[in-house]
């Protein structure tokens, strides 16, 4: 599509910054690609684990806060990682951060920078997400029995992602970050798809052990309410949103 004068800046701009993305998520790193974009990842748990953070001791009485929280904690643990490691002399060299569908036409017109300060400029993208399920915040099972009884709890209901981004300018300290909700309503789950699940393993690792882009789930979804990149952890238009209101 055509690019207008205002995306040329933003183009620009984004050419100067390099990008870091702050999850062990395949799903995010998935997304972050689909939408074009090269970037540095810096494992999220590591990070924590180092700066001594429990995410289990922060708790929030609504899932919007607890969400935003959780994002702001492991964006200030990965900052002062980034600050120890420059202090050592083992800054981490972020790619450029290219959207690759608009910018390849108007790559040879821009004059990029190259100062030491253009180099140094990064976005830091930090998320987190729960399920919401009949009121209860449900974050990652702490077994498979729970997994087990999580997911039949879905069958023939509904659930809810609540999933929070949370970017940060690097270069200026400025920061954005919001929330966003969607619902999720299935079909019955048949039992021995529950079994299939908790074998493979994978639900254990998200959320809710809620995973709808899974080939074992997918054909048991009735229906999303809202966006399935937010759903798998990373909504689009939010993070693109707040990529420009950060720069």
């Amino acid at each position: 599509h055509s690019v207008g004068c205002e995306d040329e800046i933003l183009i620009a701009s984004l050419l100067r910054m390099k990008l870091i993305l702050g999850s062990s998520s395949v799903a995010r790193r998935k997304i972050m690609e689909e939408m074009g974009y090269e970037f540095t990842i810096m494992l999220t748990e590591a990070v924590t684990q180092t700066a001594d953070i429990d995410e289990k001791g922060i708790r929030k009485e609504q899932p919007e806060e607890l969400v935003m929280a959780l994002a702001e904690a492991k964006a200030n643990a990965i900052i002062s990682k980034l600050q120890n490691l420059d202090k050592e002399g083992k800054g981490i060299e972020a790619t450029l951060l290219i959207a690759a569908d608009t910018a390849e036409a108007i790559i040879p017109r821009i004059q990029l920078g190259d100062t030491k300060e253009d180099a140094k400029a990064a976005l830091l993208i930090t998320c987190d997400q729960v399920v919401v399920y009949e009121g209860m915040v449900r974050e990652k099972p702490s077994s498979k029995e729970e997994a087990r009884r999580f997911i039949k709890d879905y069958s023939g209901r509904h659930a809810a992602t609540v999933s929070s981004v949370l970017l940060t300018n690097l270069k200026t300290g400025l920061r954005k970050g919001h929330w966003d909700k969607v619902e999720i309503y299935f079909h019955e789950i048949p039992d021995e798809i529950v079994d299939k699940l908790i074998e493979e393993g994978t639900v254990l690792y998200v959320a809710g052990g809620l995973i709808i882009e899974h080939p074992l789930v997918l054909p048991y979804v009735k229906e999303v309410v809202g966006t399935t990149d937010s759903v798998m952890g990373l909504p689009k238009a939010l993070t693109e949103r707040l990529i420009k209101e950060v720069l």
